[in-house]
């Protein structure tokens, strides 16, 4: 089984636990997409939810699959979300933020019952930081003098850069109007603590670590559906 029918096994599997009425929050990912894609589905067929979009890009998905929106403004706690992750530990600890949308993510997995993270095979470590740099939100004002702090606790890290219509590549800039520094680690054996003082830096909106907060991983594998938690 190839690594996209890893993520849409996975996906579609989250799904299943979904029930009409709930508020659901929506994840941002190339996985999560497959979730939308069943939801979608679903909900033309008579499932009557509410979701709540991590992403100007999953909002924009969802609109396209006629799955009903809101927000947090009227919906402030979440039944389930399902979401993606760019890497997962033993411990259930996630990096997130491949697809630049770890801060909205947060804010929901904050305000959600249940969360459900999907992921591919791929996606598993043993320690966090050996396979996926670390996204690290800042804001676009003093942003060098912010990733030479950022510096400090990773060592190394690289503005992320995006294709622009002129050619060539500019700073990738998030749904919240800031950059994003990816964060080059030997590995994070202590998650919560990197997490903590990341977020004490000036000019650090949010970084990428969900620690304590998925409460299943659903991993796609050659052989089928696995679980952990």
């Amino acid at each position: 089984m190839n690594t996209e029918n890893q993520k849409k096994i996975a996906a579609e599997k989250a799904t299943e636990s979904i029930r009409s009425g709930m508020v659901v929050g929506l994840g941002t990912g190339s996985t999560v997409y497959y979730a939308l894609l069943k939801l979608g589905a679903m909900v033309r067929e008579g499932l009557d939810i509410v979701g709540i979009p991590t992403s100007a890009g999953t909002e924009k998905i969802a609109i396209a699959e006629q799955i009903p929106l809101a927000t947090l403004a009227t919906h402030p706690t979440l039944d389930l979300t399902i979401d993606g992750a760019d890497e997962v530990d033993k411990d259930l600890n996630l990096i997130k933020g491949g697809g630049a949308a770890l801060v909205r993510e947060k804010i929901i997995a904050n305000t959600s019952k249940k969360i459900l993270i999907v992921v591919d095979e791929s996606k598993v470590s043993r320690v966090l930081g050996t396979t996926f740099p670390l996204p690290v939100e800042i804001v676009r004002f003093g942003w060098e003098a912010t990733q030479t702090e950022v510096n400090r606790i990773c060592g190394e890290s690289t503005l992320r850069l995006a294709p622009a219509q002129d050619g060539n590549q500019h700073p990738l800039i998030t749904d919240n109007g800031n950059y994003i520094l990816d964060c080059h680690f030997d590995g994070i054996p202590a998650p919560k603590e990197i997490e903590l003082r990341l977020n004490n830096i000036p000019g650090v909106v949010e970084n990428g670590i969900f620690v304590n907060r998925a409460d299943k991983i659903i991993i796609g594998t050659s052989s089928g559906i696995r679980y952990m938690g």
